[in-house]
Formats: structure tokens, C-alpha cells, sequence
């Protein structure tokens, strides 16, 4: 005893980082542990009636810090005595939460990463910081890698938070929309990163809040399998999108084109993913659509549909990159190596692969709401995450979002053992090694899994192994429905699997009877990924629980990474070993060389979501700021306020603006002031009331008119009509302003770029510009709303009832000049008696007004000194 608290002191002292904060950690493990005699005299009501009292003495002051050991203590007997379910796909719980299991929670529970090897029980861990944490009365977020494990995982750990008398949900990507409220009234819900994302962004495009499903915010997630997540997916934004008005045919037409021209037409760059036309290629596709420049006018788009099309026919490929099913081209993830249904891809290069494949291509999409993965995940209170493979990437953990990576010791000691890769100079050499190794190995019993990166290179080594008569499984995204029995079946005698990368999550393979004396389950990796920690996730498939097992990676000079990041220094290594036709390199150098090439891609990948994020934190911000007004406006909160500040700001402006500081001799024009306020608030202020102001008291003057005409209009109206009224009109503005600015904001981003040329930061540029057309985008709702509000007539004869429940459509504008889409009023209009008669046609969104043209909002100014100001 006195020997452990010397190691353990030593270790606070002398360890690594990481030993250090496990020492620290290590008491309260002993303390929860000691807790154990006592939890288990309780009956299973008291067990129960421990969750109340915990709720209670949090609200009495006590942190989920003084409660952890106590909780911790509860969760883990509770995890014993939940019955077995009568579902045969969920395992019986006799989960008692090893020591390690308890620190790696408590890890969790602080809001770190939790490195922890496979089948160390990352599902069993996070109850216990989800049960805490919840304790709050907010709901806890665990998020998993797809819909599948979402709910297996809620399946498996449902019983336990129902035995302690909370609730846990699973959120879907297909489901109803009641079953998905219902799930976010739980206590616990487990989902997808993309499905919380989505959720996020549907709720803030919602028109009631009614019908918003996540509730009490973001307040704690723990995110499993933490790397795949807010790394690998984080490259990608989620956005919801709607169709845009271009036409299709462009396409079909660029695809024809892509398909005659030739390698110095075009230059291609695979590290990048970008194909780029030649000057010959310039003139030869200008000679193909009969056109003078392609840099000119109306043609300007051709050069992006081109290279989009190019991009789809060689550097897209079918079965690895997507797949087509059913007449749709479904994206394959090149991570996990499953289906994204419902995603494309954007920029119309989800369109170039549909022409390449000759598949009826959907309208390019414009963008109606998006965000990252990196700023929905940092918008949570705390965050904590769990993977069998963080510590590669602790370094970007801490950078973006904060996170320290603790590696939590195994409960049982590693006895896998990792060969050294087997290299060969050409794919063909590989893939004849790899199928005698998987013939030989098969012959003493032992269960193979064989990992490939795409569907294309499983289904090729499947024909071989057919060919020499061996019995296996494909698992890739063609038969994912048929994933959980293969997967119950790969760590079985003489079993053998072939997977793409869907094996390599998320997924434990259990070995069966008598394999353990064989020597355990053997891994095969058939190509080294760019990223370091996907083959970890592939070898840690094997050598469970202390279980024996062996990993071996085959690699060849043609594979993509050797072929793009290491092809000389590797190859430069083998002509001074001597190889030859056939013969296989196993040498440390080699695979020195290999792990280089590999961090050089992972940190390639590291600047690009780096730069992604620096743009997105522009729109975040942006972000934040309208969705926070919108739902304000969608509670009902302040909109009276809101709307008598829009007033006075907008009156202060127009002051600033006429009355600003003239130059010598000249002038305020007051004119021009008074025939703006005229217009925008229909009313009359006469010169001889500004006569002798200072420009202080005129603007308090204005003000105070506007104001009143305000209040009159609320005394016309009618007070709750009004709210629902502002209510509806702020809603449509900012939804529909919101859509346009990020509509432009996509065009500022694609065309950014190029300002470097001029030695102009594209960043910093980007930055200014977007602030600018974020202001202006506001400064458009605010006159709009104001125009609209003073210029709007209501039907008359609508039932009271009704009123309540109002749309935009139930409202029009007087000036039938600026009628509002929806109604037509059954009252002629004082401005124009036929207006009653006529059919009255709604404002469409136009092209951009000039500056010298007449204002469209009616005032009879022009633009410039109007609403374009």
C-alpha cells in the first residue's frame, strides 16, 4: 500500500503530463470505489429515489463535482441490476464499470478527450457523466457517428437511465417529426453529429416556437468517437439548401465537352482535388461552344461548369467516391466508408457527376442555412469527447476547440502484435501478397478482417477470393443493412470479412470459441489512409480486452499516398535495399518514411479546416447575431422595442445623412429630409416646426413623431394585431434577407480568392466585405419593416379567432405599388379606386437597382440617396 502512494506520488511529480493528471484523478476512482458496500445495501426503489435527491441538492448549491462519487457509485450498481431485455439484440447488462471506466467518465465529465483503447467500453463509460449531468435538468447530447449506433447505443443504455428514473431518446435522420420532439424531451439523447447540426438549423428557420424540437439549448455533449467527428467530418459544412434558378442543361452540355479534351487540355492537381484548364484547353473549349471568350459577359460561367465536370471524370470515381442507386448518385464518406443519403455535394459538382453518369440531374442547390461542425460543436457549455485515437491530433484538439486529450490506461494490457508493413513496388505484386497471406492464414483457422479503402477494391479482392474458393463476407455501404450480422459473425473460426472502412468504428468484434488459442483475430490492412488514426481504428479492431490478435498493413509505390507524398524518399529507400520483381521490403525505414508521408497529408488537412474555420467564423458571428434576433422575434420577446428602435435609428440615420457636416457655404437639406419622412411614415412635418433647430433638437423632434405615429397606427390596428403583425413582418424579412446575403456571401467566398493576386489578403478582404454586406443587409430589413408597417391595410371581416393565428398573406400593403405577396384587398385603395378591380401583381426579387435609378421603395428619390444609402 505504501509502495502504490510512492509510485503514485512519484508520478504527480516525475510522470509525462498525462500520468500527472491521472495520479490527480486517481483518488477519486478510490473514493467512488470505496462508496460501493454502502450503494449495494439499497434496494432498488432507494437506488431509484437517489436521482430526486441528487436533483435536490444541486439546486440546493452543491457543483456535480461534490455529487460525482455518489452518482458515479449509483450509476455503477444500477448498471448491475438492470434486467435482462427481452430483445436479443441487446446484450444483458452484467456491466459493472471498471476502475478505468470510472476515470475515463470523470475525464469526460471535466469536458476532455478520452483516449481509450478498443473494447475498453466507451459506450458503458459516458452514462456516467450523461447521468450526472443531467442531473442539472438539461438534457445531455451524446453523439455518435450514425443513425445505427445512435440507436444501438440507446437501446443498450436506455434500461439504466430508465432504472434510475430518467429518460434517454435516439434522434434519427428519417423520422417523424413527433417521434424527434419526443427523443429531444429526453433526458439523454443520443444521435448524430449531422442530425444535431441539421436540427439546429431547421429550428432556426422554423415559424413557431411550437414547432422548434431542440430544447434548453446546448449545455453538454459528449461526443463519441471524437477525432471522426470534429476532425475528419469537420472539412465539410452542413447546409441546408434550397434549389437555385440557374439551368441544368449547362451542364449535360460541359459534360460533353470534358469528355473530348485532352491531357494538355487541362492540368490536374489530386492533392488539391482541382482540375484547371490550360490555355489550349481555354481555346479548344471556346471552339466548342462557338464562343468568342469565355471571360466575357454572359459566358463567364462556362470556365467553372467546365472544370466542374473535369473534376467529376477524373478525380470522382464510381464505387469509391459515390455510388449510384436508384437513379441517384449517393456520396460514399471516405472516412467511414458509408452512404450519405441526402447529401450532395456543392458548388455543382454533385451535378457534374450526375451528367458524367448520365443520371437526370437535380436543380443546383443555393444555400439557405449552413454552419460547420466546428462552430455548432463549440457553441456547447462543455464538451467532451472519446476515441481509440486522439493523441495524433492533440495539438488541433487544443487549437479549435479547446480540448485536452487524456489517454486512459487499458483495463487489460495490449497483446496484439502490430507486424511491420510489407512493401512492393506495384499494386498488382500487393494485392497477389495479400491474397496468399489471407489463403495461408485461413488455413489454421484464425478469423480474418481485411480492410480496403472504397467499395471498388472490396468487391475486386472479393472475385479473387471466390476464385480461390474462400468463404467470406462483404460489408460495405451496398450491404450496410446487413452490418450487425456480420459483424457478430467476423471474430468466429475460420471467418472471413472484407469491409471498407465501416468496420473500423464503432464496432466490436467479439472472438469465438477456441480463436484465442489460435493466436486471435488477424487484421489486414490493404492500403495505408492518409490519416495515421483511420488505421489505428482498423488495427484496434483486433486484440480486445487483452485478447491476442495481429495486424499487418501491405503497401505498394502505386497507392495513392505513396503515389502523391512519398513515392521518392520511399523509393529512393528501396533501390539502396536492393529490391526486386515480387520481393517484399520489411524495414523500419520504410515505415518511418510511410508515417511521414502520413502526417504531412494530416497536416495539409489541418490547414484547410483551419482556413475553413477563419471564413466561417465570419458567418458565425453573423450567424449568432440573426439567429438570436429571429428568435426573440419568434418568442415574442421585445418585438415593440425592437420595432421603436428600428424607428428611431432609422430617423437618426436619414438626420446624420442630410443634415451631416457641410462644407463651407453650403446648406442642410432639409427638403430632401422632410420629403423622406413624408413618404416613410405618411405623415407631414412642416419647415416652420424645424425652423431655428439645432440638429440635436431636430432629430429628437423626428423622433418623437415618428414615434407617435406608431402608437397611433397601434391604436388603428389594434395592440395584440400588431404584435402578430411585427411578429410576422420581421420573421419574413429575416428569413428572406438571411437567404439573400448568404446566397451573396457564397459568390464573395468562390471569388475571394483571387484577390490575392493584386497582394491583397483574401482573408482580411473577405472579412471587411462580408461586414459590410452584413450591415447593409440589416440596415435593408430595418427599412422595409418600417415601410411596411406604415403603408399596410389588414382585411377587414376576418374573424377574431382567426386573427390569432394570421399569416403574412393575411396582410397587404395600401400602395398597391408595394403590395405584399399573398391577398388581394377586397377595399379599393385611397391611392389608386381601381386597385380593387385589377389583378395586383407581388414583388419578385430583381436585378440591382443603379444608383441614379428611381428608388423601388416608392419614395421618388433616387436610389442612391434612399434606400441605397
Amino acid at each position: 500500500m505504501i509502495l502504490d502512494y510512492i509510485a503514485k506520488v512519484a508520478g504527480y511529480f516525475f510522470g509525462t503530463a498525462n500520468e500527472r493528471i491521472i495520479a490527480q484523478l486517481w483518488p477519486i476512482v478510490q473514493h467512488i470505489s470505496s462508496l460501493e458496500p454502502k450503494v449495494k445495501e439499497l434496494t432498488d426503489a432507494q437506488l431509484r429515489a437517489k436521482t430526486d435527491e441528487f436533483k435536490k441538492r444541486f439546486q440546493a448549491g452543491e457543483t456535480l463535482d461534490d455529487l460525482l462519487p455518489e452518482a458515479f457509485a449509483v450509476v455503477r450498481e444500477a448498471s448491475n441490476r438492470v434486467p435482462r431485455s427481452p430483445n436479443p439484440e441487446i446484450p444483458p447488462f452484467t456491466m459493472r464499470p471498471f476502475d478505468v471506466q470510472l476515470l475515463g467518465g470523470i475525464v469526460l465529465h471535466q469536458g476532455k478527450i478520452a483516449e481509450m483503447a478498443t473494447g475498453e467500453g466507451k459506450t458503458l463509460v459516458a452514462i456516467l457523466p450523461a447521468y450526472l449531468n443531467a442531473l442539472t435538468g438539461s438534457s445531455v447530447h451524446i453523439v455518435t457517428v450514425n443513425d445505427y449506433l445512435a440507436k444501438r447505443d440507446r437501446d443498450w443504455m436506455g434500461p439504466v437511465f430508465d432504472f434510475l428514473g430518467m429518460t434517454a431518446g435516439a434522434i434519427q435522420s428519417h423520422q417523424e417529426y413527433k417521434d424527434k420532439q419526443l427523443a429531444y424531451q429526453c433526458d439523454i439523447i443520443y444521435g448524430t453529429n449531422s442530425e444535431f447540426g441539421f436540427d439546429y438549423l431547421r429550428d432556426n428557420m422554423r415559424l413557431g416556437v411550437e414547432e422548434q424540437v431542440q430544447r434548453g439549448g446546448r449545455n453538454y455533449a459528449i461526443v463519441d468517437e471524437v477525432d471522426s467527428i470534429l476532425i475528419d467530418e469537420a472539412r465539410t459544412p452542413l447546409i441546408i439548401s434550397g434549389p437555385a434558378e440557374e439551368s441544368t442543361e449547362k451542364y449535360y452540355e460541359a459534360d460533353r465537352i470534358a469528355r473530348r479534351l485532352k491531357d494538355k487540355h487541362f492540368q490536374i492537381k489530386e492533392k488539391e482535388k482541382q482540375v484547371h484548364l490550360t490555355d489550349d484547353g481555354t481555346v479548344e473549349v471556346e471552339h466548342q461552344l462557338g464562343i468568342g471568350s469565355m471571360y466575357t459577359g454572359a459566358n463567364m460561367d462556362w470556365p467553372h461548369y467546365i472544370e466542374q465536370s473535369l473534376r467529376a471524370h477524373h478525380l470522382f470515381k464510381l464505387d469509391r467516391d459515390y455510388i449510384v442507386k436508384d437513379g441517384q448518385v449517393v456520396i460514399v464518406d471516405e472516412f467511414t466508408g458509408r452512404l450519405m443519403e441526402g447529401r450532395v455535394w456543392s458548388d455543382g459538382l454533385h451535378q457534374a457527376v450526375e451528367a458524367k453518369e448520365r443520371q437526370k440531374i437535380k436543380e443546383e442547390n443555393q444555400t439557405l442555412a449552413t454552419v460547420t461542425l466546428q462552430n455548432y460543436f463549440r457553441m456547447y457549455k462543455k464538451l467532451a469527447g472519446m476515441t481509440g485515437t486522439a493523441s495524433t491530433e492533440a495539438s488541433e484538439f487544443d487549437k479549435i476547440y479547446g480540448l485536452e486529450v487524456v489517454v486512459i490506461p487499458p483495463n487489460k494490457s495490449l497483446k496484439r502484435t502490430n507486424f511491420t508493413d510489407k512493401v512492393y513496388r506495384t499494386e498488382r505484386e500487393k494485392w497477389n501478397a495479400i491474397e496468399e497471406e489471407i489463403a495461408e492464414i485461413h488455413k489454421t483457422g484464425r478469423p480474418l478482417l481485411i480492410g480496403t479503402v472504397s467499395i471498388e477494391r472490396s468487391e475486386m479482392l472479393s472475385e479473387r477470393l471466390q476464385r480461390r474458393g474462400i468463404s467470406h463476407e462483404v460489408l460495405n455501404a451496398k450491404h450496410h443493412e446487413r452490418e450487425a450480422h456480420i459483424v457478430a459473425k467476423a471474430g468466429q473460426m475460420s471467418h472471413v470479412t472484407v469491409s471498407t472502412n465501416m468496420a473500423g468504428r464503432g464496432t466490436d468484434i467479439i472472438l469465438g470459441a477456441g480463436v484465442a488459442e489460435l493466436g486471435g483475430l488477424h487484421v489486414v490492412g490493404t492500403e495505408r489512409h492518409e490519416a495515421r488514426r483511420i488505421d489505428n481504428q482498423l488495427r484496434g479492431r483486433s486484440g480486445r480486452q487483452g485478447d491476442p490478435g495481429s495486424s499487418r498493413f501491405y503497401v505498394s509505390l502505386e497507392d495513392d499516398l505513396m503515389r502523391l507524398f512519398a513515392s521518392e524518399r520511399v523509393s529512393s529507400i528501396l533501390q539502396r535495399l536492393g529490391m526486386e520483381e515480387g520481393m517484399a521490403i520489411e524495414h523500419s525505414m520504410v515505415t518511418n518514411a510511410i508515417e511521414r508521408a502520413q502526417r504531412k497529408v494530416e497536416e495539409h488537412n489541418f490547414e484547410i479546416r483551419k482556413h475553413l474555420l477563419e471564413y466561417d467564423e465570419v458567418m458565425d458571428e453573423q450567424r449568432k447575431t440573426i439567429y438570436a434576433w429571429r428568435q426573440k422575434c419568434l418568442e415574442g420577446k421585445d418585438l415593440k422595442e425592437g420595432v421603436l428602435k428600428m424607428i428611431k435609428d432609422s430617423v437618426l440615420d436619414e438626420v446624420d445623412y442630410y443634415m451631416g457636416v457641410q462644407e463651407e457655404g453650403q446648406s442642410w437639406d432639409t427638403k430632401s429630409l422632410l420629403e423622406w419622412f413624408g413618404t416613410k411614415f405618411r405623415a407631414e412635418v412642416t419647415p416652420d416646426e424645424m425652423a431655428g433647430k439645432t440638429k440635436e433638437e431636430i432629430e429628437v423632434l423626428l423622433t418623437t413623431r415618428a414615434q407617435e405615429l406608431y402608437q397611433q397606427r397601434v391604436r388603428e390596428i389594434g395592440e395584440e394585431e400588431v404584435l402578430r403583425l411585427e411578429q410576422i413582418l420581421l420573421l419574413e424579412k429575416i428569413d428572406a434577407k438571411w437567404k439573400d446575403h448568404l446566397y451573396a456571401m457564397d459568390h464573395l467566398k468562390s471569388g475571394i480568392g483571387l484577390r490575392g493576386y493584386a497582394q491583397i489578403d483574401p482573408r482580411v478582404e473577405y472579412k471587411r466585405e462580408a461586414l459590410v454586406m452584413f450591415e447593409e443587409m440589416m440596415f435593408s430589413i430595418r427599412a422595409e419593416i418600417i415601410d411596411i408597417f406604415f403603408k399596410i391595410k389588414i382585411e377587414r371581416g376576418v374573424p377574431a379567432m382567426a386573427r390569432s393565428v394570421w399569416k403574412a398573406e393575411d396582410f397587404v400593403y395600401q400602395d398597391p405599388s408595394l403590395l405584399l405577396e399573398g391577398k388581394r384587398s377586397s377595399q379599393p385603395t385611397a391611392t389608386n379606386a381601381e386597385a380593387g378591380e385589377r389583378k395586383l401583381e407581388p414583388i419578385r426579387v430583381s436585378a440591382k437597382v443603379g444608383r441614379n435609378q428611381p428608388c423601388p421603395c416608392g419614395s421618388g428619390k433616387k436610389h442612391k440617396v434612399c434606400c441605397g444609402k
